[in-house]
């Protein structure tokens, strides 16, 4: 089994631009290289909105040296940004978007969601991008529920959805620039299951909703996640309740990570460049709205 390392969450929430009510519930910023090649997760809601005429969400902003990984539970997430690509996804669909060198985007709640209001939930990840990496071009990556493979999990314990990786033969849709695993698990109350992790992955459990034991002496609620040891190749989990959860292993990049607000880098200098180039334009436009 991988070990437990830590365990992490946040009771205090804030609110990126008007939609988002968020728990950053890991950071680089406090737990650093332990949790490479993953930077942060913000778990936005749950939350109710009212229904509306006007947009809710954060406007255009800029990012470089990482990808932005959005996974939707409830609601509704309308993306553009200066690649020319964009879209609306909904309960089930993810947008993987690589800032590279440089992109600027934009995420607001989709006009029908803002006008009939409801729940709202999703997930950002942020995924760093070894040093060669960091300045590729910006890309989009738009996965629909439909294109997402599911798993059964054995003795019925529930369901995982292979976002990005592999799991028992079936592989993600998800391309990514390191190997990186990120499942969606469903686990049934009072199910029992072991999840075969790889050998020298960083992993982390991130319990959403529920209430799970990890390795039959850890239990981890809603909005919290477990950082387990790159030694070992399993983890247990046991649901003492209907429980959503996101599994993320990654192979570290033993590199330095340096970040500024929406720039992540490996230097200073390459932060300072960045926010020149930022300021001169470089990142381009987003198009008008059709």
């Amino acid at each position: 089994m991988k070990k437990v390392l830590g365990r992490y969450g946040n009771e205090r929430g804030h609110w990126v631009g008007d939609g988002f009510p968020v728990r950053s519930l890991f950071s680089y910023n406090a737990v650093g290289k332990q949790v490479s090649p993953f930077l942060l997760l913000d778990y936005a809601g749950p939350y109710n909105f009212e229904p509306t005429t006007e947009r809710r969400g954060v406007g255009q902003h800029p990012h470089r040296g990482f990808e932005t990984v959005t996974i939707v539970y409830d609601g509704e997430v309308e993306h553009r940004d200066s690649t020319g690509q964009g879209g609306i996804i909904g309960p089930g669909d993810v947008q993987w978007m690589t800032a590279g060198g440089g992109i600027l985007h934009e995420e607001f709640h989709s006009p029908a969601f803002s006008r009939t209001g409801g729940p709202f939930r999703m997930v950002q990840l942020w995924v760093n991008l070894p040093a060669k990496d960091k300045m590729t071009r910006p890309g989009y990556q738009s996965i629909l529920n439909a294109d997402i493979p599911s798993v059964a999990l054995p003795d019925n314990a529930g369901t995982a959805r292979i976002i990005a990786g592999a799991m028992d033969g079936s592989k993600g849709p998800a391309t990514t620039f390191t190997p990186i695993n990120v499942w969606d698990v469903r686990l049934n109350r009072d199910a029992e299951t072991t999840l075969d992790l790889p050998e020298g992955h960083t992993a982390i459990v991130v319990v959403l909703s529920g209430h799970v034991t990890v390795n039959g002496d850890q239990p981890a609620g809603a909005a919290e996640a477990l950082l387990l040891d790159r030694q070992g190749d399993s983890v247990s989990l046991s649901a003492d309740a209907d429980s959503t959860l996101l599994i993320l292993t990654g192979e570290p990049i033993d590199e330095p990570i340096v970040g500024y607000g929406p720039f992540v880098m490996n230097s200073e200098d390459e932060i300072r460049t960045a926010i020149t180039d930022f300021n001169s334009g470089r990142f381009g436009d987003i198009p008008a709205a059709a």
